[in-house]
């Protein structure tokens, strides 16, 4: 009679792992919504729905998010890539640049 090997059927948490994971699924969807909103702000530039202030403010606050985004990614040792997450035959779910 053979003996089960160790650890089967149990998962191993290493506290720093899934704490990386976690910030990187959420820094993930934080981008997805970021893009979102760029573009949606675009599509309003391009149609003229906005005044030149509201495309200044958009434009600054978008700005901030990036730079905060590029901070949060880099505090937690992340790049901007490792939040492309790979959706198999979908492809990548963000544009690659």
């Amino acid at each position: 009679m053979t003996e089960p090997a160790p650890h089967r059927g149990r998962v191993e948490f290493d506290q720093d792992t899934v704490e990386r994971d976690l910030m990187k699924l959420v820094l993930t969807v934080v981008e997805l919504l970021r893009e979102l909103m760029e573009r949606q702000a675009l599509r309003r530039v391009d149609r003229g729905d906005l005044t030149e202030e509201q495309e200044e403010s958009i434009g600054r606050t978008l700005m901030a998010l990036d730079d905060r985004m590029t901070g949060l990614c880099e505090s937690h040792g992340l790049r901007r890539e490792d939040l492309n997450l790979d959706l198999g035959p979908l492809g990548p779910l963000l544009p690659r640049d």
